[in-house]
């Protein structure tokens, strides 16, 4: 089973950046019924290609989750949507929560 890999400094702007905690990110992986978006864009593109998802925390709060599966998931980021990704996620990803 594939473990979630968070970095000390990816951690630490999750929490003074985005507000968001540890717990957050793996309760958006527990609670995902979408699918895995791959992001296509040019400056975060990756080897292997970064996948995303938005799911909600057991709190119902919204997180979009960025992160690179290479035998284990090593997070890039975590924060809130935009209006922009939901709506993407919500055509694209086809989850059924929200």
């Amino acid at each position: 089973m594939a473990v979630i890999i968070i970095p000390p400094a990816i951690l630490a702007k999750l929490s003074q950046k985005h507000g968001v905690t540890e717990q957050e990110v793996h309760q958006c992986f527990s609670n995902i019924t979408g699918k895995l978006l791959t992001d296509n864009r040019e400056d975060h593109r990756t080897d292997p290609a970064t996948l995303w998802f938005i799911s909600p925390t057991n709190k119902g709060r919204l997180l979009k989750v960025c992160f690179v599966p290479n035998g284990d998931f090593y997070l890039r980021t975590c924060y809130p949507p935009n209006e922009v990704e939901l709506a993407i996620y919500r055509k694209h990803g086809q989850p059924t929560d929200f």
